[in-house]
Parts: structure tokens; sequence; C-alpha cells
């Protein structure tokens, strides 16, 4: 099973399993939308790389009412329920099915979003994508990852995992729904937090920062002088 494939046959659950899934669910996407350098009036580009459902195109869309919103994933099905989802918006919104590792993204976008995909990526796909995340971006423009990270030790990763899998089974979840997940995690290609914050720097990037983590739950951005 593929990517692709493996997120159409989740679509239909996707949303209601997230906070199951995400034990810092608030303060990850919370995180994700303060940091953002910008005025909520701003009529903002917006690209949400990865975008599924429209879960955080939406936080993001309710921050910055007069914001053009651009949604890219491979997923036909996860597109369809961010259809759904943005169905009364008067706002200006995209979808676009594709494969942002080997298509073009665009360019001239204010800001660059994405949460929980980019850990699908090869080491060698995020760094070639950082480098297209910032010549997509205009100058002054902003780029923030809500995404899970590998631990920077055997060690630590195996703290990571566990606790997560301790937290989620914790929670209401349902057998079905936590077997698809882990099988979902069969797709992960993590990196570590300091692998991506120097291929950040090195696409060129300035002010490179981590501003939450929870194990392998991390916020990070960069900023386009």
């Amino acid at each position: 099973m593929n990517i692709k494939q493996a997120f159409d046959q989740c679509a239909q659950t996707y949303d209601a399993d997230r906070p199951r899934f995400i034990p810092c669910f608030d303060d990850f996407y919370a995180t994700t939308l303060d940091v953002i350098p910008f005025d909520s009036y701003q009529p903002i580009r917006i690209l949400d790389l990865g975008a599924g459902t429209g879960l955080l195109s939406a936080l993001v869309a309710q921050r910055f009412p007069h914001a053009h919103l651009t949604l890219i994933d491979i997923s036909e099905e996860m597109l369809a329920k961010a259809r759904e989802r943005f169905a009364s918006s008067p706002q200006d919104i995209r979808y676009e099915v594709k494969d942002y590792r080997a298509e073009s993204i665009g360019s001239a976008y204010d800001l660059i979003v994405s949460a929980l995909s980019i850990h699908h990526l090869t080491a060698e796909e995020k760094a070639d994508l950082f480098r297209t995340v910032y010549a997509a971006l205009t100058p002054g423009g902003f780029f923030v990852n809500a995404d899970q990270v590998l631990g920077q030790t055997p060690a630590i990763e195996q703290t990571y995992r566990t606790t997560w899998l301790c937290q989620v089974k914790a929670t209401d979840i349902s057998p079905a729904s936590l077997a698809a997940g882990l099988k979902r995690t069969q797709q992960d290609k993590m990196s570590t937090l300091a692998d991506q914050l120097t291929w950040l720097t090195q696409a060129g990037f300035n002010e490179v920062n981590t501003w939450f983590q929870s194990y392998s739950f991390v916020v990070y951005s960069g900023q386009k002088v």
C-alpha cells in the first residue's frame, strides 16, 4: 500500500481520530497558528502542503479570513472531505490533487503551512522540499511545519514511541482505528529535528526555530528574508 492509498482509506474517519492520535492536539495546532507573523486582516496567499481534509487550513482560514488558500494533497478522498468542510466558506480556496514531491507547488505565497505530512518524505526529499518551499515564498514569507520527528538516539526514539502508544491507548479509540493508524505509520520516514532545522537553514531560511515539542510532535518554522 502506498501513501495515497493509505490516506484514501482513512478519509472518512481521519478528523474524528486526530485528537486521539495526537495527545497534544490543542497546543500543537494552537502554536502553529500563534507563530505566524502576519496580521489577521491581511489578504495573504497561503499554501497548505499535504492539506488532507483541511483541518489545519480551516484553522488558518479562521485566523486569516481575507486570505487566499491553496490546498495540495495526493489523496483525492482527503481533499473531497476538505471541499465538504469549506462548502459554505466565502473565502477564495483552491484544491489541487498532486504529489508535491514531484509536481509544481506554485509560487508567490506569503505563508506555507503543513501538518503531519512531511514526515512521509525521505531525508533527501525533505531537504529538496525545503528548497522548493523557500523558492515559492515571497520575500518576508513564512513557513511553519507541525509534524513528527525521529528521536535523536534510538533510546530517545523508543521513549517517543512507547509514550505515544500508551497515550493513544488511554483514549477511547476503537481497536480498528488504532490498528489502521499503526498500519499507516509504516509509511513514515521520519528524520530528526536537528537534521530538519539544518536543512531549513541550508535552503536559505532565516529565523529558524522550534516553537513546540511534546515527544515526537514538534512545530518549527523559518522565514525568507
